[in-house]
């Protein structure tokens, strides 16, 4: 959460914006950050997430767009755990977006696309880029 402040600052950009984008590891470190500082990250796309950590304190994550992506027959994630997270974040009030696919642990291509679709539907519409300096 800290980092997501300091490199807001550094670099410019408005922390409120920030949508992160994990897998298996990446997705869990993500989903802790929703739940134990809700407001710090604007959405989340969590590819293959198990729950991370059950906070002490209830987060209201009331319209944080939330997008999981998840193997029905994963040996790492069992889908009763997936199921267990979609359920946790939906009952702090996150707008989730569930896609199984038949696979294991490794993203496949329709879920990629899943979730690039999902991206697409809670970006902000952005501000036309400056012509091309052709460096």
């Amino acid at each position: 959460a800290g980092f997501v402040g300091a490199a807001a600052a550094a670099y410019e950009f408005d922390p409120a914006a920030v949508v992160a984008v994990g897998y298996s590891n990446g997705a869990n470190i993500a989903a802790a950050l929703l739940l134990l500082h809700p407001g710090v990250l604007a959405g989340a796309a969590l590819l293959h997430p198990m729950v991370p950590l059950v906070p002490e304190e209830p987060p209201d994550l009331t319209g944080t767009p939330v997008f999981v992506g998840a193997g029905r027959r994963d040996p790492l994630v069992p889908a009763a755990e997936t199921e267990r997270l979609v359920a946790l974040l939906r009952g702090y009030g996150a707008d989730l977006a569930l896609a199984w696919h038949d696979g294991g642990h490794g993203l496949d291509e329709p879920e990629l696309r899943a979730a690039a679709a999902w991206l697409d539907g809670i970006a902000p519409a952005s501000p036309a880029l400056p012509p091309s300096s052709g460096r």
